[in-house]
């Protein structure tokens, strides 16, 4: 099959990271937002739960208007809702207004996600698909790091609406970006409308497939649902400055990176489906480990924080071991159909991360343990999901 040009893979890097970027470089201002709306810290921990229902439907959205128009034209159109989405953020003035900001936001954002998969999936194959899937897993763990160092120190400097402000910059930036350097990726003879419920039907009779969906929602939902409650956890609880917190997450990302690193090397020993449940094991040991941590109010507190920080890249390794894994193993079965079975997988994945998200928000009580157990009874399931399931082919 004729293929035109495959983006390089700074492009795909690029554009894969922003929607994380997006995601949690205002979570350091989340008590100011709070504070600055006049509403309770639950209420603006639903800002990220809403990101991922906008999230979830815009990668069903560009996944499947790139089958039919191609890769290049929706990436372009995702970055313009994107730039109005953050525009929109920038001048709300009520949590009502932010979240429908988000929304518009992470509707644009998902054109990143989706489609630079997709253009890997339908480029690559074999075990340096894996690889790729493996590096590029790498940056998706580290950039939502980089999102709280920056935001961080722009909200401690200028305030948080200059955070939002500095996202409509980088959408500008990333069009232009796109628009010199992304070619198209898919024969434009072969573009035909695919039909969505043969696809849906498929997926739904093959079991692994839908674990690998759960596995890569919950992986997803555990991170997220971090950057969601640690800014009330060390900013309000430890007293720590939004800048410091910003630092602590660039110290939680590296164990992801490290797990994608790891993952990469026993590839040339395992079997992926062998180091996905690996992955499971270590992220469930990790949350046990946070679990013991969070509870240790005796100690003083710097030694606190560095024993939750130790449990959680211990369980952010877990983490970066198996999703490059899941990611590459997902749609072996469809790549006849890739773009359309991308948007349709990841629509129910991000749906589950959302569904994560807000669990955290809901749950949140400004106790250290609530977060640990919830991270713990989530990786306990997606090992025994993984045990049972994923099995060599």
């Amino acid at each position: 099959m004729k293929k035109y040009a495959v983006p390089s893979l700074l492009l795909m890097i690029v554009l894969v990271a922003f929607p994380q970027i997006s995601e949690t470089i205002y979570t350091p201002s989340l008590p100011d937002i709070a504070a600055a709306l006049g509403v309770s810290n639950s209420s603006v921990q639903f800002t990220l739960s809403i990101y991922f229902i906008g999230f979830a439907l815009g990668v069903f959205c560009w996944g499947w208007l790139s089958d039919l128009i191609g890769r290049r034209p929706a990436m372009l159109g995702g970055l313009i809702v994107y730039g109005i989405g953050s525009l929109m953020c920038f001048y709300s003035e009520s949590i009502q207004l932010l979240l429908i900001g988000r929304f518009v936001q992470a509707f644009g954002a998902a054109t990143g996600s989706i489609i630079t998969q997709t253009m890997l999936r339908e480029s690559v194959s074999g075990d340096r698909r894996h690889a790729m899937f493996a590096q590029i897993s790498a940056v998706i763990a580290f950039t939502p790091a980089v999102g709280p160092l920056i935001g961080g120190w722009i909200d401690q400097a200028l305030g948080f609406r200059w955070v939002f402000l500095a996202l409509v910059l980088m959408s500008v930036l990333l069009f232009i970006y796109a628009f010199l350097k992304l070619p198209e990726t898919t024969n434009v003879s072969l573009r035909s409308k695919v039909a969505i419920l043969p696809v849906v039907k498929k997926m739904l009779a093959m079991p692994r497939v839908m674990v690998f969906g759960v596995l890569i929602g919950g992986i997803n939902g555990v991170l997220f649902s971090y950057y969601a409650e640690a800014p009330f956890i060390f900013i309000e609880h430890f007293n720590l400055s939004p800048g410091v917190y910003g630092f602590l997450g660039i110290i939680v990302a590296l164990a992801s990176v490290v797990g994608a690193m790891i993952s990469k090397r026993l590839l040339t020993v395992y079997t992926p489906e062998k180091i996905i449940r690996l992955g499971c094991l270590v992220m469930t040991s990790g949350a046990l480990l946070l679990t013991l941590g969070s509870s240790l109010s005796m100690l003083p507190n710097l030694l606190q924080i560095i024993c939750m920080l130790t449990a959680m890249f211990v369980l952010l390794i877990g983490a970066g071991i198996a999703l490059p894994n899941c990611l590459s193993l997902a749609l072996v079965h469809f790549q006849d159909v890739i773009g359309t079975a991308g948007a349709i997988f990841s629509l129910g994945y991000y749906l589950l991360v959302s569904l994560t998200t807000w669990g955290m928000g809901a749950l949140h009580s400004g106790s250290l343990l609530v977060m640990p157990l919830y991270f713990l009874i989530i990786s306990g399931v997606m090992w025994l999901l993984g045990k049972r399931f994923i099995s060599e082919e």
